[in-house]
């Protein structure tokens, strides 16, 4: 039987996997709420609100800027993409947050970074030396079978495509202002206390 095109969606906001208090003292319930219900809905309505003008230019049969129009949507995309898995890659502290990654993934990170020390020193220096706004992620390159840290300026400049997300980590001001004011090195080292590495290690698993 042939298949049938489901019918398309717009975008939404993903819900958080814990509270908006569960995060603190490391992100509070303020910076996180704001982080979320304004900073990553603006990239959500960003999203559908370029699918909805390119829609009624299609049905009217007039031309839009495309290059600003991709270039757009790809920044929203990016941002919506990049957070959705930043959520997910954080626990509360104690209960799944913190520690350090066991099984697969830590055997590919003792062979890839000679160490959990290193590779976490290696994270930490590509998110703190971000220029402007930006991201550090760690990743999976299907093609080599190795990870990898890369830096994403922004959110559609230098986005790797192609290559799966197993922890992102926001180095955005609007990430940590409230909690940090402009001290994105503390900020950083308070990420390792809920990093949710079950979750990075599932998501791991599931591309070897």
């Amino acid at each position: 039987m042939q298949k049938t095109l489901e019918k398309p969606k717009l975008y939404e906001l993903p819900p958080l996997p814990y509270g908006y208090r569960d995060l603190a003292p490391y992100i509070s319930e303020e910076q996180l709420r704001i982080h979320h219900t304004k900073h990553h809905q603006a990239y959500v309505n960003g999203a559908n609100g370029i699918i909805e003008k390119l829609e009624k230019a299609r049905k009217e049969g007039v031309d839009l800027d495309y290059k600003a129009v991709a270039k757009e949507m790809s920044f929203h995309l990016g941002g919506n993409a990049l957070h959705s898995t930043f959520w997910e890659n954080m626990a509360p502290a104690g209960k799944g947050g913190g520690g350090k990654p066991d099984n697969l993934l830590a055997d590919a990170i003792n062979r890839d970074f000679g160490g959990f020390e290193r590779f976490k020193k290696e994270f930490t220096v590509t998110a703190t030396s971000v220029e402007g706004s930006g991201w550090a992620a760690l990743t999976y390159c299907t093609d080599s079978k190795r990870l990898g840290i890369l830096q994403i300026e922004k959110h559609n400049v230098n986005f790797p495509a192609g290559f799966p997300f197993l922890m992102a980590l926001d180095v955005w001001e609007h990430a940590y202002y409230l909690d940090y004011k402009n001290d994105r090195a503390k900020f950083v080292d308070a990420f390792w206390n809920i990093v949710n590495w079950p979750k990075v290690g599932e998501w791991f698993q599931s591309f070897v």
